[in-house]
């Protein structure tokens, strides 16, 4: 679809972005609360984010919500996805493509880290892939989200579940988490030689620690999260300029900065700067028309 065509929500679609609670706040980014009551086929544009996440998503008959996911290459996951599922990272931007009629959805965005300090995983593994969250946990959770009264029930469900695993595993590779610390407070400049200068440690040894834990090699999730500033610093209106925001971050030239956000959201940087309020407050979707 032509990057002007991307239309305004359809009616009867809304998005929630809810704060972690601060006794989640070192391994959750938000919630994101998604409700649909039309009868339209909808699809969903999903921008790069850096962020695993879990999510909670049904039609009112109890069926699937989703049904397939499709990425920028066309690998595509097809079928009954699990009502309640855990994903991990992933390179490419996406198209979810919704069941006609109404469906509700509840996600957990996780901190990069999360998969290794929360439930034990070796990131990696879960790169572009997503797995039923029963293999680690009863099936009780989803039937007690089933049969929740709201939305706060089942943000609350949730943060119980992942509270019980905090206290459960141990905690993740603290080197890769000084790292993140260090990355995202010096965004706007870092690069993986500073930053494995700043930890005193071999590239080769911090890309494989980065990478298990994280599930994305440093170079591009620093790529993600310079893409991820720019859009925060679109959206603080300091700048007049779409120029001035690719300086502000050092990208190399324009033409890296037009590349890194054609290819992390699918619209150019001029139409996403048009509609960074609604990119924000949607979590990073874009909603097309089937």
């Amino acid at each position: 679809m032509p990057e002007s065509q991307h239309p305004a929500p359809p009616p009867g679609l809304k998005f929630k972005i809810v704060p972690a609670p601060e006794s989640l706040k070192e391994e959750v980014e938000y919630f994101r609360l998604i409700e649909y009551s039309g009868q339209d086929e909808l699809a969903l544009h999903v921008s790069l984010n850096g962020l695993p996440g879990l999510a909670f998503q049904h039609t009112p008959d109890g069926g699937s919500a989703i049904k397939n996911i499709v990425t920028l290459s066309g690998q595509t996951v097809n079928g009954q996805l699990p009502s309640l599922f855990l994903y991990g990272q992933n390179s490419e931007r996406s198209v979810m493509h919704q069941s006609r009629g109404p469906f509700a959805m509840t996600q957990v965005m996780l901190k990069p880290h999360a998969l290794k300090t929360l439930l034990g995983l070796d990131a990696a593994e879960l790169t572009h892939q997503l797995v039923d969250l029963r293999e680690f946990s009863s099936g009780e959770l989803n039937d007690q989200l089933f049969e929740a009264s709201g939305e706060q029930a089942r943000l609350d469900l949730l943060t119980g579940f992942l509270l019980a695993r905090q206290r459960r595993v141990k905690s993740g590779d603290e080197l890769v988490r000084e790292g993140l610390s260090y990355l995202h407070r010096n965004i706007h400049s870092v690069n993986v030689r500073s930053l494995i200068e700043h930890l005193g440690i071999s590239q080769r040894q911090f890309e494989r620690r980065f990478t298990q834990s994280v599930g994305l090699s440093p170079q591009f999730y620093i790529r993600i999260r310079r893409f991820m500033e720019a859009l925060k610093l679109m959206k603080s209106g300091k700048f007049e300029r779409l120029t001035d925001v690719a300086q502000a971050l050092n990208y190399y030239d324009q033409s890296h900065f037009i590349r890194d956000v054609r290819e992390f959201s699918g619209v150019s940087p001029k139409d996403i700067s048009q509609r960074v309020d609604d990119f924000h407050a949607q979590g990073g979707y874009f909603q097309l028309k089937t």
